[in-house]
């Protein structure tokens, strides 16, 4: 039997949690916008808990450069520095081609048909103009190869980088004109894999995520060039 004192540390630590990735997924999404002061009582009252796990939550966002505390114990949104961007992207190519390869030979006909399938609905979340769903599916076609390759750390690593590239990737998306392209390496990787090459495809997971640090790189420099 399960004591009651058990039961609520535990739905301490699910409130904990939960309140965690909801003010996470809102700095993501820009709903806390960058700059922006966030308070734990605010926070608290909208999500109809006490402060403690906002604090604590708030707490873990500082650790993984979401959110910031000034001198003053103000604590703001961090704002999003495209500096950033070539270390989280190079971290995320480096551990794909780790995955791909330690993956390669389990992947079989369904999962290339789920890859396809998947790639399906990025191409119609794009041309729908939905930032947040494409990214999603987007996430979800690298998934099938990252999984397979059954190494857990590799997947914690990869998926905290990838929350921080989803927040510039939303603050860009809608300004970047060939996003379509992804798609179009996916088909490629899919091919190379029908093909069991195995360099190539390798090189084309590289080469997608290059494309999209490329993207950021030439909207921040037509930004400094306007001003």
């Amino acid at each position: 039997m399960v004591s009651s004192h058990s039961t609520e540390k535990l739905r301490r630590t699910f409130v904990r949690e939960e309140a965690y990735i909801i003010i996470r997924d809102w700095i993501v999404q820009g709903k806390l916008e960058p700059g922006q002061q966030v308070r734990d009582k605010e926070l608290a009252e909208q999500l109809g808990v006490s402060r403690t796990p906002i604090r604590e939550a708030l707490l873990r966002l500082e650790d993984e450069g979401f959110v910031r505390t000034k001198p003053n114990r103000s604590t703001v949104v961090s704002p999003i520095d495209f500096h950033d961007a070539f270390q989280l992207y190079s971290i995320v190519w480096s551990l794909e081609r780790l995955a791909m390869e330690q993956a390669f030979e389990q992947i079989n006909h369904q999962h290339l048909q789920m890859m396809v399938e998947t790639n399906r609905k990025l191409r119609n979340a794009m041309e729908e103009g939905d930032q947040l769903k494409a990214l999603e599916v987007d996430n979800e076609f690298h998934s099938v190869y990252i999984e397979l390759s059954g190494n857990q750390e590799l997947t914690r690593i990869l998926t905290g980088v990838k929350q921080k590239l989803k927040r510039l990737e939303l603050y860009y998306f809608d300004k970047a004109a060939d996003v379509q392209l992804s798609c179009d390496d996916h088909n490629r990787m899919i091919e190379a894999l029908e093909q069991k090459n195995l360099p190539l495809a390798l090189n084309i997971v590289e080469a997608n995520w290059k494309r999209s640090l490329l993207r950021i790189q030439e909207y921040t420099t037509q930004v400094k060039q306007d001003k």
